[in-house]
């Protein structure tokens, strides 16, 4: 990472639920301000948005390791093993808590791969017959919404055209305010809830910091309401930020040094 000032200071609060959606091979440039995602520009501009984001690594798989182990497990995206190092599934289920990865069109290998889906690789999860029940389709979490039974943590996986790597970021715009409305309406949220929106890494030309400028929003009703932070961040201080506001303190990999985000509360 290209050093930076410090954070400003900031202290993450404490979430009943965290919910982390990865959008697909964007730059910055292309989504803030772009009249195409009116829905996520509006979130950005009501809530926090990480003007100086970038992305670990090309291509995809890294990316979404970083966020999840704090370490580049693999960069193949055809990586078809398990991966057994230090993970946030780890570290939720040592803390006593819940997790579910919701991934849209799960089995219909035309929309869903499991390179987005990276708690589908976690040896705590492929070995675990109890754990391996929390890979579950998209269809279930608004029924879990609606019935107040939401985990602790939610990894948000849409398909292939709902994610902008397939279609154009106008569908994932409104597949976000079709889908996050909701969430962001539901009372239980609004008291606890903290939702990060960003994208796994940029466009393949733009490799600064590795994986390029993105776009990365903090929403919940306990952040700085309109804050733009100008810190450089990646990935592993997402991972980070997921867990300090779990209340758990080890975190895996790079998440241990990366800079906080306490600045957007």
């Amino acid at each position: 990472m290209t050093s930076s000032s410090p954070a400003p200071s900031g202290t993450v609060p404490q979430f009943g639920h965290v919910v982390l959606i990865v959008e697909e091979n964007s730059s910055y440039s292309q989504v803030i301000g772009n009249p195409d995602m009116p829905y996520l520009n509006g979130l950005a501009t009501q809530n926090g948005l990480a003007t100086q984001y970038y992305a670990n690594t090309h291509p995809s798989i890294g990316n979404y390791f970083m966020l999840t182990t704090g370490q580049l497990a693999t960069t193949d995206d055809g990586f078809t093993g398990t991966i057994s190092v230090d993970n946030i599934v780890r570290e939720l289920l040592a803390a006593g808590k819940t997790w579910k990865s919701y991934g849209e069109s799960r089995g219909d290998a035309t929309l869903y791969v499991q390179r987005h889906d990276p708690c589908s690789y976690f040896t705590d999860v492929v070995n675990n017959a109890a754990q391996k029940a929390n890979l579950v389709s998209f269809t279930q979490f608004a029924a879990d919404l609606a019935n107040n039974a939401l985990p602790n943590f939610s990894f948000i996986v849409p398909n292939l055209d709902d994610d902008a790597h397939n279609a154009p970021l106008a569908q994932a715009d409104a597949w976000l305010k079709s889908n996050i409305a909701s969430l962001l309406a539901n009372a239980t949220f609004q008291k606890d809830g903290l939702l990060i929106i960003t994208f796994d890494e940029s466009v393949g030309t733009d490799t600064a910091n590795g994986g390029g400028h993105v776009a990365t929003v903090i929403v919940s009703t306990k952040a700085k309401p309109g804050y733009q932070s100008k810190t450089l961040y990646q990935h592993q201080s997402t991972l980070r930020l997921m867990l300090e506001g779990l209340g758990i303190s080890t975190m895996p990999g790079a998440a241990s040094s990366a800079p906080d985000m306490g600045e957007f509360f």
